[in-house]
């Protein structure tokens, strides 16, 4: 009878190991009827205990625990195991050092091998908590070890998915994702593990800077939590959906922190509560800077500091010493941007040694901001730079564009920071300086280009098919789809290595590039204002654009001005939209572009842009008319290639399906060149431009584009069988020295975290192509076909793809938005 009761008390542990606590209570129940033995009747008071605190009845989970292990008589493997369990008690309470004590004692006394793995797993986890990670590393494999003896391959699983969570707390996001996926068959194994893993796996996402992916798994894992009547895990969800949104909406997560802490408090968690109030005030802090910092009205004290600095220790007395302190930081902060008397700023905040990279940017930060109030520029600029080297360490390993681009989150505050100090100097090469570092942030990693992977270009034929199978777009809210969508990207994460650092280019260095027909142009975003930076090869000039509130506003309905001209070609609508839209360019040209244009007097321009003027038809604007140049991701790799790439001898030629005139545009193209290859109908399909793209110097594609706001390397062109994806791209062997994409909209990027512009000319730029010839808005199938033809012309002749292109909108009075990204000349 004994017997049979605990093994009723097991399989009530393993269906609370996935959630299924109404089945787990009556197993327990049943259990109790079956035997008057002592020990297993503690046994089940425990583990009732755990199943209390996981619902937050703390105190009725304490008791419960503490009864259990007051019985007399117990073996010491009983004590052990009742100990473990009131570590897991304290631990779900917010009690993490006697949690660490108990489960501590239960592992001196514990032998039998599958126990001592599930109190091994707690600890580590536990440990990782309080950022201690070695020795949650330690843990975590003795834990696997453990497992594999006992044989338990789900929770085996499950902690492994936890060793992909201490690699997200060291910082290596590839590593992560990669055992957590590993483990995600076995680890999921039930509706409240799946929430588990994928709560776990949205951290690592955040991270990444990939906050709506993160947020969307966060908010289809709070629901289940609460229908398994789970609040202390769904307020854990809250918290950290509310951490996600502290990166791009202060208010949003200043309401997710509050319900967090109330739900926290409901259970009596104080301890986690405090963790979701110091997101609530580093929320309010950041609203409070950012909307003073735009009026310039007088700031309203949105934060008392005596409740900070009173969560602030409460966190630190129960070990969330990290946590304490970026709230700390981020008060320091909101005092220099917002002083409120002549009093002494408090001493400068002391950040742990085991603060997170987060809180270790925040101390850089804060740094610079009690300099830019004591007006020392030099040193904002220092600490500024301290912040950026270290972010840059990291970023170091991580080959990947989609990656680099996405985790420049975490250095948006001080790049601004940064900006501001740098525009406040006046000083040209302070500026191009900055202007450079803010350019670089996401491209200062030479990748180094995948290898073959034939899983990942099996899951992209897939979504092809899923795509071209469902022309209603349904497909979007396939799980399939999205799964697989997951799968290529993170494979493509951790196929890209990584082979150091671009140094970037000074302002003599890049002069020395600089010949006497061509000039550096470049825009800075301060956060507040726009400025320009003009060089040539002996002068320099700031340049303030006092026209750029006006030119913003000339932005609404910009693009849909762009698509009507492009649709209405004729009739008494076209004169009405032409209007329209010549006089927004008109407005735009004159506020950021004539007076640089006048100053620099010279034929060419190399323009580098920040994120708010991606986008815009560049060889529309009338101050650029009979001047040739070239969108550079930055001066550095611009000068780094200019130069040094023989003009093209053979071109090859794809046409995708429903181009009206794209085998006349290919045509007439092709006719420039000898032998030029074309791929077009049923030949011409995604495998067959891949393989044709190494073999020649050009490729020209024309077919229909679509960008991919929410996912730009999912952005790409339609061939015969199915959507060529920038993730494709990297399974180009060797990419050709220019690209011309005659697809509307494929030159467009998503602007990531202010600097960041990713879309498929970036992705060729980063695979190694020299230009990109594109257009961020829709072409008319007449004037892609008539002006890229004509270009072709100029390309066969030796001009570079700049002049070619302005060539040909002069010989044919063609003015379209198609412009050079990468090195044009």
């Amino acid at each position: 009878m004994n017997e049979g009761a605990e093994l009723l008390r097991r399989r009530a542990v393993e269906q609370a190991n996935r959630g299924r606590y109404a089945a787990a209570w009556r197993l327990l129940a049943q259990a109790q009827t079956r035997t008057s033995d002592r020990g297993v009747l503690a046994r089940v008071r425990g583990t009732e205990a755990v199943i209390l605190a996981n619902h937050g009845e703390f105190t009725a989970a304490f008791d419960a625990a503490n009864a259990a292990l007051a019985t007399e008589g117990l073996d010491t493997e009983t004590v052990g195991m009742l100990l473990g369990q009131l570590g897991t008690v304290a631990s779900l309470a917010g009690r993490p050092e006697e949690a660490e004590t108990y489960l501590s004692s239960a592992l001196d006394q514990v032998s039998e091998p599958g126990q001592r793995a599930i109190l091994l797993a707690n600890r580590s986890v536990l440990r990782m908590g309080l950022r201690r990670l070695d020795e949650a590393a330690q843990d975590a494999a003795a834990a696997v070890e453990a497992h594999n003896q006992s044989g338990n391959t789900t929770l085996g699983a499950q902690t492994r998915h936890n060793l992909g969570y201490l690699h997200l707390l060291r910082g290596d996001l590839v590593r992560a994702l990669e055992e957590m996926r590993a483990a995600r068959p076995l680890a999921a194994s039930s509706p409240v593990a799946t929430a588990i893993c994928d709560t776990d796996r949205a951290e690592v996402l955040r991270d990444a800077g990939l906050t709506s992916e993160a947020e969307a798994l966060l908010a289809s894992s709070a629901p289940v939590f609460g229908r398994h009547r789970m609040p202390q895990s769904r307020a854990d969800t809250e918290l950290q959906l509310a951490r996600s949104q502290l990166m791009h909406d202060p208010a949003k997560a200043k309401k997710t922190a509050s319900a967090a802490a109330r739900r926290f408090r409901s259970v009596g968690n104080e301890a986690w509560a405090a963790r979701a109030d110091a997101i609530r005030l580093r929320a309010a802090l950041s609203a409070g800077a950012s909307t003073a910092g735009a009026s310039g009205a007088k700031p309203r004290r949105t934060v008392d500091p005596a409740e900070a600095e009173a969560v602030a220790s409460t966190l630190t007395a129960h070990g969330f010493a990290s946590e304490a302190a970026g709230l700390r930081l981020s008060l320091d902060i909101w005092r220099s941007r917002h002083p409120l008397g002549h009093s002494a700023p408090p001493p400068l905040v002391r950040v742990p040694g085991t603060a997170s990279l987060e809180v270790r940017l925040l101390a850089h930060e804060a740094r610079a901001h009690r300099a830019a109030a004591s007006g020392r520029e030099s040193a904002v600029r220092r600490h500024v730079s301290a912040g950026l080297d270290e972010l840059a360490e990291w970023q170091g390993a991580f080959g990947s564009l989609d990656l680099q681009t996405s985790v420049s989150a975490h250095g948006r505050s001080l790049i601004v920071t940064g900006l501001a100090s740098a525009v406040r100097s006046r000083r040209p090469d302070v500026l191009f300086e900055w202007s450079e570092r803010a350019r670089h942030l996401s491209q200062q990693v030479v990748a180094i280009r995948p290898p073959q992977d034939s899983e990942l270009a099996a899951d992209l034929a897939e979504l092809r098919r899923l795509r071209a199978d469902d022309p209603t777009g349904a497909w979007r809210r396939d799980p399939r789809l999205l799964a697989l969508e997951e799968r290529a990207r993170e494979r493509q994460w951790s196929a890209t290595g990584a082979a150091g650092i671009h140094q970037r280019i000074t302002l003599e260095g890049l002069r020395d590039v600089l010949d006497d027909r061509t000039a550096l142009l470049t825009f800075i975003y301060s956060g507040a204002a726009l400025t320009a930076l003009v060089v040539t090869r002996d002068k320099a000039r700031v340049i303030d654009l006092p026209g750029w509130d006006a030119a913003r506003k000339a932005f609404s309905g910009f693009r849909a001005d762009l698509d009507m001209s492009a649709s209405i070609r004729t009739g008494p609508m076209a004169d009405v939209v032409k209007r329209s839209l010549d006089d927004r360019l008109a407005v735009i040209s004159d506020a950021l572009l004539a007076d640089a244009v006048a100053f620099a007097d010279v034929e060419r321009f190399v323009i580098t842009l920040p994120g708010e003027l991606e986008g815009l038809p560049w060889a529309m604007m009338p101050a650029l008319k009979g001047r040739v140049f070239t969108l550079a991701a930055s001066a550095t790799r611009w000068a780094s290639v200019t130069g040094t790439s023989r003009f093209p001898k053979t071109a090859g030629f794809a046409v995708g399906p429903r181009v009206l005139r794209g085998d006349e545009e290919v045509d007439a193209a092709a006719s420039a060149w000898p032998d030029a290859r074309i791929l077009r109908g049923p030949k011409a399909t995604v495998d067959a431009v891949a393989e044709l793209a190494p073999e020649v110097d050009l490729l020209h594609v024309a077919a229909h584009g679509r960008h991919a706001a929410d996912n730009a390397l999912f952005s790409g062109f339609e061939l015969a069988d199915g959507t060529l994806f920038g993730y494709d791209v990297d399974r180009i062997a060797q990419v050709p020295t220019i690209v011309v994409l005659s697809s509307c909209e494929v030159g467009r990027s998503s602007v990531r975290w202010g600097e960041e512009a990713v879309g498929m000319a970036r992705v060729w730029l980063h695979a190694g192509t020299r230009a990109v010839v594109a257009t961020p808005v829709i072409v008319a199938d007449d004037i892609a076909c008539e002006l890229l033809g004509a270009m072709h012309q100029g390309l066969a002749e030796g001009r570079g793809p700049s002049a070619a292109l302005a060539d040909a909108s002069a010989r044919t009075g063609l003015v379209s938005s198609f412009q050079v990204h990468g090195a044009g000349f």
